[in-house]
């Protein structure tokens, strides 16, 4: 965990929201930390001039919502620093659980801006990027496209323009993560308390980028691979990374298997140029296959809506009612 010395909660991301939830004998009793860095068996927490490492569990805590994960606030007694309970969340980031679809991974929570990071190579992937989108809209935090790499393309704004087709008024940025100067453009969201996420798939670039953002080399960083433009997981734990502008940047594994989980007003608003053209089917059930009527299959015969982001819509709701109703048949 990075060295922190004499932050006030405020430059920890501390708002009234948070404060407004502690009784009167916790606020005697507690003291707030936020979660700094997630390692197995112990978590990092930070407060007002003060770090240490505790024990995850909370006694008496229920589902995995109700467990600390990167980025929580939570208070702990004052005394024996054991964790009383998570403070209610302003977002939280989640996702299925790799190799077992009935669980579900906590990933961040309490993000004011998400950075998708995504390479201008071989590895970019309008796909990927639409889940992490549908994955920002879900849980109401800004998402900004970050595009790397740049110079190993003479095109980067084909790919840039890739990215702003996903959806009207998306900001995206492209940047050579090495170059201070380039990687300036993304301070404005760096600022004082402000908590900015990283997500991305592995070999993008992410730590050059952190280590860029701090002005400091101690992320490791590896090569990618020749062959398909893709790389190794360099970042393996959960972290929050302080940055020159005051504001904190939490850096995740990454990620190539991103399945959603609840998504559907997520997929909405990703989507949403279909969901305006499906209004107008003639029948409100219509599954826009030879219904007759289709508004939809009609837009893509006409080559207002594409059939390859059709696709990919449909594909994006069927796993996520799959997973709902997974979720729903898990014993409890």
């Amino acid at each position: 965990m990075a060295q922190l010395t004499g932050e006030t909660l405020e430059e920890l991301g501390w708002t009234t929201g948070f404060s407004e939830q502690l009784t009167s004998e916790e606020a005697g009793q507690c003291q707030p930390v936020r979660v700094m860095a997630v390692h197995r068996g112990k978590i990092a927490v930070a407060g007002a001039g003060a770090q240490r490492f505790i024990s995850p569990y909370i006694p008496g805590a229920g589902p995995l919502d109700d467990h600390p994960t990167v980025g929580d606030w939570l208070i702990i007694d004052r005394g024996t620093a054991e964790p009383v309970r998570v403070l209610r969340r302003m977002n939280l980031f989640k996702r299925r659980a790799p190799g077992d679809p009935r669980k579900e991974q906590m990933i961040a929570a309490n993000v004011d801006t998400l950075f998708i990071v995504a390479s201008c190579n071989q590895d970019f992937s309008v796909a990927r990027l639409e889940r992490y989108l549908v994955l920002a809209r879900e849980v109401g935090v800004n998402p900004i496209v970050v595009l790397t790499k740049t110079d190993l393309t003479d095109t980067p704004e084909t790919f840039a323009a890739s990215a702003r087709a996903i959806q009207q008024g998306l900001r995206v940025e492209t940047i050579n993560a090495r170059d201070p100067a380039s990687v300036a453009r993304l301070a404005s969201w760096c600022g004082r308390g402000e908590t900015v996420a990283l997500l991305g798939s592995s070999g993008v670039g992410k730590s050059t980028l952190v280590n860029t953002l701090r002005g400091s080399q101690s992320i490791a960083t590896q090569a990618i691979r020749a062959g398909d433009g893709t790389g190794r997981h360099t970042t393996t734990v959960r972290e929050m990374h302080r940055l020159d502008q005051g504001g904190w940047l939490l850096d995740t594994p990454g990620m190539r298997e991103l399945q959603l989980s609840d998504a559907a007003e997520g997929i909405s608003e990703v989507f949403d140029d279909f969901i305006l053209v499906a209004q107008r089917c003639r029948f409100s059930d219509c599954a826009h296959g030879r219904e007759p009527g289709c508004a939809v299959r009609a837009a893509i015969a006409e080559g207002t809506l594409s059939s390859a982001r059709f696709g990919r819509w449909q594909k994006l709701a069927i796993e996520d009612g799959v997973s709902t109703k997974r979720r729903a048949k898990r014993p409890r």
